[in-house]
């Protein structure tokens, strides 16, 4: 064997373990002139010459963009235009609460954009913007969720016509700036737990809001601090019944409670707003707390789609129980959770686009008397990276499809699809906002020293996004929901039931999980084998069947001594697995499908690409599964790692042209180390 034959060729899967180790001891053994390069730099420079690939740049960034380019980009050109509403690096807390309530003002009434029009007739466009809004800075579009999506969403989906009438153009302009407040000191995730009371006086025809405690009072309250005038208050509503000393609680319910003067701005009588200060990200938002004295507001104020109360106190409802209007209710606020994990997915690309640029950029060491090589084409860069830039390429379409089935959901209100939706929010937000978190350290870490200087943003970034993992769900709940909902699913399928739209992937999986696996199979380590997207999907939906049956079987033994509390808790890590595995297939399921359908050659050819990268890597990162159980051989597993290995290398050769694929301007970038300033290099 030559020796000079590249480290390349050895990881090619079809190499014999025998000439592997002929290769390496020949390099050993076979010494190089000083002035010859050595078989990595060869593997770089050959790689690069004979193995990358074309990609139109243009043609991927239209595919990735979509239709709602254009409002994007308008929304850019209005604040490179206007430098009295750019964001300065190190603004404090009081002049950034202002300035982010200038630029949602001038958003709305001098760039003429108005995305409470888009919140239920076209949801796409909205989250569009508020992806666009986000780059020119994470507090704005924070504060423009609470005010249009949280504060005006709780109006136009818990409410009915007379609120609609009533608030809508005052919302859509802003001059009903709002609140959502739903989270209490004690209470967050466990909603129904809310303390709040709402009771009803017949004498009066108003509602009374309480704060029974100091662990009712609302907590982490956007808008709440000084801009909010109104407050859409979860609370549980209380009837009086005919026995004084008794009441009746029918849940928790919306209701809409002016909280300042709205010419005055002062604070209104019963109402105490106290401030949460300074946090560790978003200090643009102003989070307050909310205590309520015995504040009175009309029986109108009550958000009655799901509920609600006559002038004589009678209570009427088109849902049942207080589960299943609880359950209608908090269906009607996914879009929180949707906006978040597509909202995480930009931090992502800013973030990756930052860090491979300068790495593209950035050169460091390399053999004796050559010149130093990129810090991109080192292999450590790459695992740091590239799997990264895959990962991030799998996210984009996964949350375009729950945009697109959210959209789906607010036309069809199909009750299937709202729970598809809802399991689906939850996996991919607690998913992506979680990964995203992690990956804003390394992207810092990968650019060394210049990383963290504030001005590259790498710490404005993941401090901004770190509340991500809780607000609108705390992640591990969220997980734990999905979990819940696939066990439902389960248990359907065996009792005749029929699987819903979002898990019917697993009748076939399961089915295959049952029987006799095939050792043949279990062998294959061919490059075609391993890059088959049939495989890859196969090999993700084979561990989320086996994770499924499994902490079933569990939970149903420690049921039997623990009881159903106590078994979930025994069994959660179990659990959270089975959740993050299935989020894992069905992010791969929709690249997959997003490769195939897109009409470019070279664009396809790169995505099926980064595909093979996110699928292999994900599987490499679990062996130890599929090898415990022979799903795979010890042959194909070091294949599997050898090729991922590869394809590592060969995204590499064109990361710079899949984050040109974002098309981020600087304007949104804005980061020295990635304006390709040769003074970085």
């Amino acid at each position: 064997m030559n020796p000079n034959q590249t480290v390349e060729d050895e990881s090619h899967p079809y190499i014999t373990s025998a000439s592997r180790r002929i290769q390496l001891l020949s390099l050993h053994l076979t010494p190089l002139p000083p002035s010859q390069p050595s078989p990595q730099l060869n593997m770089l420079i050959c790689a690069k010459a004979a193995n990358k690939l074309e990609v139109d740049k243009v043609s991927l960034s239209t595919y990735m963009r979509g239709k709602n380019r254009d409002i994007q980009e308008k929304i850019i050109e209005f604040f490179e235009s206007r430098p009295d509403l750019q964001t300065p690096v190190g603004v404090s807390m009081n002049e950034h609460r202002e300035l982010c309530m200038r630029q949602l003002v001038a958003l709305v009434r001098e760039a003429k954009i108005k995305p409470f029009r888009y919140i239920v007739d076209d949801p796409a466009k909205y989250f569009a913007i508020t992806e666009a809004i986000g780059s020119i800075d994470v507090s704005l579009g924070i504060k423009l969720g609470v005010q249009f999506s949280l504060w005006g969403g709780s109006v136009l989906n818990l409410g009915t016509e007379k609120h609609r009438d009533k608030y809508f153009d005052g919302i859509d302009n802003v001059d009903y700036p709002g609140c959502f407040a739903m989270t209490e000191l004690h209470h967050g995730s466990n909603v129904q737990g809310l303390q709040t009371r709402a009771t009803f006086d017949p004498v009066t025809d108003e509602f009374i809001i309480d704060t029974p405690n100091d662990g009712a009072i609302k907590w982490w309250i956007g808008n709440a601090a000084v801009h909010g005038k109104f407050a859409t208050v979860f609370a549980k509503l209380i009837l009086p019944t005919h026995d004084s000393k008794k009441v009746s609680d029918m849940g928790v319910h919306a209701f809409i409670v002016p909280i300042r003067d709205l010419n005055t701005l002062q604070t209104l009588p019963g109402i105490e707003i106290h401030d949460c200060g300074h946090k560790v990200g978003l200090n643009g938002v102003d989070n307050g707390a909310l205590r309520f004295r015995s504040v009175r507001i009309p029986r109108d104020n009550l958000l009655n789609r799901f509920g609600d109360v006559s002038r004589d106190g009678k209570y009427t409802s088109s849902l049942p129980t207080i589960n299943k209007r609880f359950a209608a209710m908090l269906g009607e606020l996914v879009g929180g959770r949707v906006g978040l994990a597509y909202a995480s997915v930009g931090f992502l690309k800013i973030s990756v686009t930052i860090a491979v640029r300068y790495s593209l950029l950035r050169q460091q060491f390399g053999p004796p008397e050559q010149p130093e090589v990129s810090i991109l084409d080192y292999q450590s860069q790459q695992h740091k990276l590239m799997p990264m830039l895959a990962s991030l390429y799998a996210f984009h379409f996964a949350t375009h499809y729950l945009v697109q089935k959210y959209s789906e959901m607010k036309k069809m209100h199909d009750e299937q699809l709202v729970a598809d939706v809802h399991a689906l929010s939850a996996g991919l937000k607690a998913y992506v906002t979680s990964y995203t978190a992690k990956s804003l350290s390394t992207c810092r870490e990968a650019c060394g020293g210049h990383g963290y200087a504030a001005v590259n943003r790498f710490g404005s970034l993941r401090n901004d996004h770190d509340i991500f993992q809780t607000f609108e769900g705390d992640n591990t709940v969220l997980m734990q929901q999905v979990a819940a909902d696939l066990l439902k699913q389960y248990k359907d399928k065996f009792q005749g039931g029929s699987l819903s739209v979002t898990w019917n992937y697993l009748r076939e999986s399961m089915n295959t999980y049952l029987s006799q696996l095939n050792p043949i199979i279990a062998r294959w380590e061919s490059a075609d084998h391993l890059r088959d997207p049939k495989f890859q999907l196969d090999a993700f939906r084979y561990r989320t069947s086996r994770l499924l049956q499994s902490v079933a079987a569990r939970l149903r033994k420690h049921s039997k001594t623990l009881g159903s509390f106590g078994a979930w808790n025994r069994c959660l890590n179990h659990l959270l697995l089975l959740a993050e595995a299935h989020t894992e297939s069905v992010i791969l399921a929709k690249f997959i499908e997003a490769v195939h359908n897109c009409p470019d050659a070279s664009s396809r050819a790169a995505l099926k690409l980064v595909c093979d990268l996110y699928a292999l890597d994900h599987i490499w990162n679990d062996i130890g599964t599929y090898r415990n159980v022979d799903y795979v051989a010890p042959n194909k597993a070091k294949a599997i790692h050898k090729l991922t290995e590869y394809l590592c290398f060969q995204v590499r050769n064109i990361a710079g042209e899949l984050v040109d694929g974002f098309d981020l301007p600087a304007s949104v970038t804005r980061a020295s180390i990635a304006m390709q300033s040769e003074a970085y290099a």
